[in-house]
């Protein structure tokens, strides 16, 4: 079996998952209007500068400060809900035709991401792909974020969840595709038989070109809703079940996905 996994940020979606819905998290009063500017500045910075392990430190710890004493069962109330609205017009149109691409060839599909896994499996439902590994907030029993982290889905230990679920799932990692725009995530291209630098930083462009993997550019966006496209066979219904897929996430998808860490 093959698979391909995708990064998210900067490579399915335009932007960071987890600030594009700051917005949202001020409108429901779990952010100030300082930390949304904060937020905003942030987003500046990680599309101008790009990322680094310095940076995404940083972006980590004040994001996990920023989570303590939510209510998980709001936030996925306010991730599924802002789906369309938020998400959707961010969505590269060469990533979903990619997906497409995989999922006609018989590839399992997978975002792989540092973000919340409460922000990328609602987002792996959407676009209809297998699943989803992503990082573990630390829920109390009460249901809040303790502002710790249970497992930081980044760098090497992207490899791991990766590794971890091509063993349980019989997928061969050496025929198998990557796509990542961060040098970051370079020990995941590693990884594949097929990896590709799509709108790549520096670091990784120049790797990319030591080692001859194949650099994307992608611009286009595209929305899942726009009627042009609901003849594609695995889009045909994500808008309208959406919400049914979301309300999911916290039995069905979890127990469905139990690889995805």
């Amino acid at each position: 079996m093959e698979a391909a996994f995708f990064d998210l940020d900067k490579t399915v979606i335009a932007k960071a998952s987890m600030l594009a819905f700051g917005r949202k998290f001020f409108k429901e009063g779990m952010i100030s209007r300082r930390s949304l500017l904060r937020s905003a500045y942030a987003q500046l910075v990680y599309r101008y500068l790009g990322a680094n392990e310095k940076r995404l430190l940083k972006l980590r710890k004040s994001v996990l400060s920023l989570t303590a004493g939510w209510d998980q069962s709001l936030v996925r109330k306010i991730i599924s809900e802002g789906l369309i609205e938020i998400v959707e017009p961010l969505l590269y149109k060469e990533a979903i035709d990619l997906i497409e691409e995989h999922r006609s060839a018989g590839r399992l599909v997978y975002l792989v991401s540092a973000a919340p896994y409460e922000i990328v499996a609602p987002l792996a439902d959407h676009l209809g792909v297998d699943g989803a590994l992503a990082s573990r907030p630390t829920i109390n029993e009460q249901g809040l974020y303790t502002g710790e982290m249970d497992f930081y889905n980044y760098g090497p230990y992207k490899v791991s969840a990766m590794e971890e679920l091509a063993q349980e799932n019989g997928i061969d990692l050496n025929e198998s595709y990557a796509y990542s725009d961060s040098y970051t995530d370079i020990p995941m291209l590693e990884t594949v038989g097929h990896p590709y630098a799509v709108n790549p930083d520096k670091v990784l462009a120049k790797i990319s070109r030591e080692r001859d993997w194949p650099t994307l550019e992608f611009k286009d966006r595209v929305l899942l809703s726009d009627p042009s496209r609901r003849a594609r066979p695995f889009l045909v219904a994500l808008a309208a079940t959406t919400g049914v897929a979301i309300a999911a996430t916290a039995g069905g998808i979890a127990a469905k996905k139990r690889h995805s860490v």
